[in-house]
């Protein structure tokens, strides 16, 4: 009769520490273990028996050696993304203990997508930072799917991100309407209309976001909805450099009206009107499954309850659009 499978024993986090993990971060990146030692400012035979420990502790072998240098394996690959993880949470932690030696009483990380951060939040965060100067927010800009992810990983506190992303597991309320717009140049042949079917605008070239940006994503499955494809010129990675694509004619977008409010009128843009339902998306604001701390909870409730139409101070330029 064969004995059953020996029962994998967990880490002993004991024998790791955050030198290790940032060594192995290191020696992951440049692909060498002497230029790794070097960056993390150890003796090569000491950074090499850390390894060694480490992939003892791990029960894995974690990288793979040859006179080339160093590569990761599969379990290295995972291994790094932990790394990475553990190491954040520790520059976290020390922000957040320095903070409080600085008298400040509280500490949220805050993710959202350029939308939210371009047309709603600088106003929101004003706001609440004047009314509550010893709470620290660490804002990042991010994309949608990113920043979910950072919610169900612990690595955010509150997120902002467009309803088009899946958010399972994670507590969501609707935080603002987002309304999308074409935009093109004054002198593209669109121009003449006041509304469109986004439908109607699939044979012209586009200017649009880099990919994983959920506005990139919502126009790509509304063009195969419809049976087809955008013909994408110019990818660029703000709404910036879009609206300069744009007004050089190089191709139309979809935009969120907002984005559009502080664009140059000598750019001579227009905006029309997309009849479709999907243009009038919202975005959503997310937390995860761990209890917020009173900081986050406040921002939370700040945000929730700022006025829905606020955007930087200025009125949405709704005589602008066709």
């Amino acid at each position: 009769m064969s004995s059953p499978p020996a029962t994998p024993h967990p880490i002993n986090p004991a024998r790791i520490d955050f030198v290790t993990l940032h060594l192995f971060r290191a020696v992951a990146q440049t692909g060498s273990i002497t230029r790794g030692a070097q960056a993390c400012h150890l003796a090569l035979s000491a950074a090499s028996r850390r390894l060694a420990d480490f992939e003892a502790a791990a029960g894995s072998r974690l990288l793979e050696r040859s006179a080339q240098g160093v590569r990761l394996t599969a379990a290295g690959h995972t291994a790094l993304q932990h790394a990475i993880r553990l190491a954040q949470g520790f520059e976290h932690f020390g922000q957040e203990m320095h903070g409080f030696s600085r008298g400040v009483r509280g500490h949220v990380r805050l993710w959202a997508n350029m939308s939210a951060l371009t047309e709603f939040l600088p106003d929101a965060l004003a706001r609440f930072m004047l009314d509550h100067p010893r709470i620290q927010v660490e804002i990042e800009e991010q994309l949608s799917g990113d920043t979910v992810r950072a919610l169900v990983d612990g690595l955010a506190d509150i997120g902002i991100f467009a309803d088009n992303i899946p958010a399972h597991g994670l507590e969501v309320a609707r935080f603002r309407d987002d309304r999308l717009v074409l935009v093109c140049a004054r002198r593209h042949p669109l121009a003449r209309f006041r509304t469109l079917r986004f439908e109607d605008c699939l044979s012209h070239d586009f200017v649009g976001l880099n990919r994983g940006s959920s506005l990139l994503e919502l126009t790509s499955q509304a063009a195969q909805a419809c049976g087809k494809a955008m013909q994408l010129r110019v990818q660029v990675r703000s709404f910036d450099a879009m609206s300069q694509m744009i007004a050089a004619n190089l191709g139309i977008g979809v935009m969120p009206l907002g984005a559009c409010q502080g664009l140059n009128p000598a750019m001579g843009l227009r905006l029309i009107r997309l009849q479709d339902a999907w243009a009038n998306r919202q975005l959503l604001l997310g937390t995860g499954s761990a209890p917020l701390s009173p900081a986050a909870a406040l921002l939370r409730s700040h945000l929730l309850e700022s006025p829905a139409g606020a955007t930087g101070g200025r009125r949405r330029p709704t005589s602008g659009i066709r």
